[in-house]
């Protein structure tokens, strides 16, 4: 399985979201810190979810991290967030 699926599998069980948008942005990042051949270092998500309601955005982001996993999260060099309830 992919980052990127492991990413989108990860979040569509943690909060079900109404919208979710997982894009490997890697490619433009070549030749810049983090970049790995093969892509799969640079994410662009945006989520849609009731279960951010009420969330501050910082609360937010810590829940999406928690979800994907301390493991993932290691692997990946950027993690851009669009979150919204």
């Amino acid at each position: 399985m992919t980052r990127t699926e492991k990413i989108r599998s990860r979040l569509q069980e943690a909060f079900a979201p109404r919208v979710l948008d997982v894009v490997d942005e890697s490619e433009s990042h070549r030749g810049h810190a983090g970049y790995q051949e093969g892509g799969e270092s640079h994410f662009r998500v945006r989520i849609e979810s009731e279960k951010f309601a009420g969330l501050s955005r910082i609360a937010q982001h810590r829940a999406v991290h928690d979800a994907l996993g301390k493991e993932l999260v290691a692997e990946i060099h950027a993690l851009a967030l669009k979150i919204s309830a």
